[in-house]
């Protein structure tokens, strides 16, 4: 028992000794269960298990979310899928954020847009949350629309009335094709944000 609390009261120590501009959090939005599973509103947790499938970490279940750990050129990123559905998902955001003391301009949010093409990458440091209830509450709950969000394209293949089904739908057989290349970019992008910012990822990429 002595020994856990030391290793605790250590790594604890040590966390607090790296400099807050070196820490960012990437955040996958989506909502939690098999009934959401492989549906296009879960793209966001889909790239964040994919990033900690190439670095090698895997996620826990603690407050408000499973988050992992890593390092990227030499920040440590912290890795979050939010458990608090959609709809709440700044209040996760937030006491993540509060927790490790991330600055707000170190956090991107990797979150599906049905205003872009399927496969469609786009990067922003800010912005409206253009009806998209996730973004809606991180934006309440952090006061700002200055947060940086990586917009992953869903499309816009539905009839009048229909967008919540789409997006809560599954991914067809075609669809899921194309995301073997979207979701390793969009992950890309991610950890291209944490080593090289915001503004040169946005000219590296978005265009």
């Amino acid at each position: 028992m002595y020994d856990f609390i030391k290793r605790l009261f250590r790594k604890k120590v040590e966390e607090e000794l790296i400099d807050p501009e070196m820490k960012f959090l990437l955040v996958g939005l989506g909502n939690i269960g098999n009934k959401y599973a492989g549906t296009r509103h879960n793209i966001g947790f889909e790239v964040i298990d994919h990033i900690a499938q190439e670095k090698d970490i895997s996620l826990s279940l603690e407050t408000l979310g499973e988050i992992g750990q890593c390092k990227h050129k030499g920040k440590q990123v912290y890795l979050l899928k939010p458990n608090t559905y959609m709809n709440l998902s700044g209040k996760s955001v937030r006491y993540w954020m509060q927790k490790h003391k991330i600055p707000l301009e170190n956090i991107l949010i990797l979150v599906d847009d049905i205003h872009l093409p399927l496969g469609k990458l786009r990067l922003r440091t800010k912005g409206k949350d253009a009806g998209h209830n996730g973004l809606k509450d991180i934006e309440a709950k952090l006061a700002t629309q200055s947060y940086a969000r990586l917009k992953i394209g869903i499309g816009d293949d539905f009839g009048k009335g229909q967008q919540v089904k789409y997006v809560l739908g599954k991914w067809t057989q075609k669809e899921i094709e194309e995301l073997q290349f979207t979701i390793p970019n969009a992950g890309e992008m991610a950890l291209s944000f944490v080593g090289i910012g915001a503004k040169y990822t946005m000219d590296k990429f978005n265009n």
